[in-house]
């Protein structure tokens, strides 16, 4: 049987439940066990692939199709493992799921209420999780605070899930808030103990408190958390302030909160081998030289609709030592071509994310054909491609009213449009193109260099493709369609030719990048982004 673990928090939302939970799991599996994530969000829609960026953030995308809570893409970073759909769980799923039931007539006519259907759908889910995954350990994290009472049925539904399957298999971590009163100089506990009150009152004892602190905890204050919540001592994990994200596990394995975990679970600390996030520690402690990177997007006032292209830029610029600086461009200011020198005039390269609408797409248009003449590097990853195909048709191909169906449904010449097969289909995201397809890479391609192989896997959310009608034309002009989708003939890479980086893809490649592995295309745009600057300055 699996064993289980969950993460809720206290006080004040943004303490880091995700990281928490993210860094326990990486040293558990770095012990040899294999691990399972999943968060639990309380909100009531479906999931949050219909909700404004400016809302919720990116929507990540697992390789199964789901569109789920960025904190998702946190996971995955950390563990390396491939997420599924059972990995985000929301309340508009579990009623969604209930209420199915109820009018299939599965609950024979009961009266259907939040306990027990609610909170038995619930404990489906995480058991769903377990057996989807074969995991040895299944770590779930509550979405919001205690006290929340979108989050109660989720509460209710851990609490009979341990009682269930006994205390040995299952362990409430709490994640909490020691704030710092900097009056009085001291650190306050007060606020925990309520939080850890809280819980209680919902029947649930936490095991292991994470206390989120600016400042050590000294021994007192340890022992009066220890006292007060009713938890052992060395369960008290402090949970200190770093500037490098990857620290974090390291602080708890210093703690040794793994081995407090797996005694707890009564499971074996296998020994573990920890060489390599010390190196990546190592390295984002030491990067010696910086590049820029402007990224142009529709919706940059909230960074976290972005979070899985900066986090791959990051990632890839470990790889050459190389901190990123990202200046975040809003598209709305490049509708005219003016100051376009001044605007990018710090910027090594250019990269234009995914998006949908017809809002902007103007000035990300602008901002991919001053890349294109000026062979500055460029990455447009998703709507990013789709711009940068419009584009070419028009200044290059000298195909003037060229456009993409999504935003004028009316052109002659849509460069971009729907498969026949979606045209016919109304409900929102029934038409997206969502989750792993394989991709075959040309060779003597920029592709084919840095994949370093021809059959891939890649992760979509779109909805319109390149229309290859327009395929010679564009290959005469000097395009290169370096990757394609051979089962529906779907264009899937696009690079220049005599341009020393202009690529992009219909994917995103976003998800798959890591912070001991970038991805690929991610670190041939920062490399020649990095070749770019140093040209200019030339110390080559």
């Amino acid at each position: 049987m699996a064993k289980f673990i969950f993460v809720t928090g206290g006080v004040v939302s943004g303490l880091g439940k995700g990281v928490t939970a993210s860094s326990i799991a990486l040293l558990l599996k770095k012990r040899g066990y294999k691990v399972f994530m999943q968060k639990f969000d309380p909100y009531i829609n479906i999931d949050p692939g219909t909700i404004s960026p400016y809302q919720h953030g990116e929507v990540f995308v697992t390789y199964d199709g789901a569109e789920t809570d960025l904190d998702l893409g946190h996971y995955e970073r950390f563990i390396d493992v491939e997420l599924n759909k059972t990995s985000n769980i929301t309340t508009g799923k579990i009623y969604s799921s209930v209420i199915e039931k109820e009018r299939n007539g599965e609950y024979s006519g009961s009266t259907v209420q939040v306990v027990p259907h609610i909170t038995n759908e619930i404990k489906n889910k995480i058991k769903e999780a377990a057996d989807s995954s074969g995991a040895d350990i299944v770590i779930t994290e509550i979405g919001g605070t205690i006290g929340d009472i979108e989050s109660l049925p989720f509460i209710e539904a851990i609490r009979q899930f341990r009682q269930e399957t006994g205390k040995e298999n299952s362990l409430f971590i709490h994640t909490t808030l020691i704030p710092y009163i900097y009056g009085s100089y001291e650190l306050k506990t007060k606020p925990t103990q309520h939080s850890v009150a809280d819980l209680r009152s919902f029947g649930i004892q936490p095991d292991i408190l994470v206390c989120r602190t600016p400042k050590e905890l000294d021994q007192s204050i340890i022992n009066k958390l220890a006292l007060y919540c009713s938890v052992d001592s060395k369960a008290v994990i402090e949970a200190i302030d770093v500037k490098n994200i990857y620290e974090i596990p390291i602080n708890f394995y210093n703690q040794k909160l793994d081995e407090i975990v797996c005694e707890y679970l009564n499971i074996r600390a296998k020994k573990i081998n920890l060489r390599e996030w010390y190196e990546l520690i190592d390295t984002v402690n030491n990067l010696n030289s910086s590049v820029t990177i402007g990224l142009v997007g529709k919706y940059v006032e909230l960074h976290d609709a972005y979070l899985s292209v900066k986090e791959a830029l990051i990632h890839a610029g470990y790889k050459f030592h190389t901190k990123i600086n990202i200046e975040w461009i809003s598209s709305e200011l490049l509708k005219k071509e003016e100051n376009m020198n001044q605007i990018f005039k710090n910027v090594d390269g250019i990269i234009v994310p995914g998006g949908f609408g017809v809002k902007d797409i103007k000035g990300e248009m602008n901002a991919i054909k001053y890349a294109r003449e000026n062979n500055i590097p460029f990455f447009g990853i998703c709507l990013g491609m789709q711009l940068a195909c419009i584009e070419f048709a028009q200044n290059v191909c000298n195909i003037s009213d060229a456009n993409s169906k999504e935003f004028d449904e009316q052109t002659k010449n849509p460069i971009i449009d729907l498969m026949l097969e979606t045209k016919k289909i109304n409900q929102l995201n029934s038409t997206l193109r969502l989750g792993n397809y394989p991709c075959t890479i040309i060779k003597n391609t920029k592709a084919h260099e840095y994949y370093k192989k021809v059959n891939i896997q890649e992760r979509h959310r779109h909805r319109y493709e390149f229309n290859n009608k327009y395929i010679n034309l564009f290959e005469q002009k000097g395009m290169i369609f370096s990757g394609m989708n051979n089962e529906k003939k779907l264009v899937e890479i696009i690079e220049l030719e005599n341009h020393k980086c202009f690529i992009g893809c219909q994917f995103h490649p976003e998800f798959k990048s890591r912070p001991t592995k970038p991805h690929p295309l991610f670190e041939f745009f920062i490399k020649t982004s990095i070749e770019n600057k140093c040209k200019e300055k030339n110390v080559i």
